[in-house]
């Protein structure tokens, strides 16, 4: 198959780690944290129910948010910047989209040579000393059926869509018409590997391609 807008999403699928667990590791709730994660990826609880209460715990500043920045490059999943590259040959439509935190992802998408418009994520607010002041609340991305939501937007009217995840939340992009590949290579989950159009568990993201171009 060939699609003319291909989306990733960022945590585990395009960098080897979860951002917010990271952060939380960060100040001394590592295990708190993955908890919570893992249940909302594998979709034992709704993201919304999970989402706020890990940043207000976590509260992170400016300063976190710039080091998980370096980290998720520095993380990047094998074959990443060999896929970026197949798919900006032929012209595709490429975005990232994740429910994330949108200015840590930013300097990743920059090295792959995406621009910031292709980047869906969640922005957070600071205070004037670069404290946490608040995420945004609008967000689709910050509640479940929001990847959905953003694909929607996304698909033309004539156009096809892939999405390659490797959470629960990247299967509800099929409840807006998406064909969704599931990549186990960092996180391999049932969840995922049962609800994916396809299923990739190799630890390459180039393993991928085939089933896009």
């Amino acid at each position: 198959m060939s699609f003319d807008v291909i989306c990733f999403d960022c945590d585990s699928t395009l960098s080897k780690i979860e951002g917010i667990d990271e952060l939380a590791r960060r100040v001394g709730l590592g295990d708190e944290m993955s908890r919570l994660t893992d249940a909302a990826m594998n979709g034992e609880v709704l993201l919304e129910a999970v989402y706020e209460k890990r940043l207000s715990l976590i509260r992170p500043d400016r300063d976190s948010i710039n080091w998980l920045a370096d980290l998720y490059i520095e993380q990047l999943v094998d074959g990443v910047k060999e896929v970026f590259e197949a798919l900006t040959a032929p012209g595709k439509e490429l975005h990232i989209i994740s429910g994330g935190i949108r200015q840590a992802i930013l300097p990743l998408a920059r090295c792959l040579g995406l621009p910031e418009a292709q980047v869906h994520a969640v922005d957070i607010y600071f205070n004037a000393d670069d404290s946490y002041r608040d995420y945004d609340q609008s967000s689709p991305l910050a509640r479940s059926g929001g990847k959905a939501e953003i694909c929607r937007r996304l698909l033309k009217s004539q156009g096809s869509l892939v999405m390659i995840g490797d959470g629960k939340t990247d299967m509800e992009a099929k409840q807006a018409g998406a064909f969704v590949i599931g990549f186990g290579g960092v996180v391999d989950r049932p969840v995922v590997r049962e609800q994916a159009d396809f299923y990739s568990a190799e630890p390459s993201l180039v393993s991928i391609l085939a089933h896009i171009l």
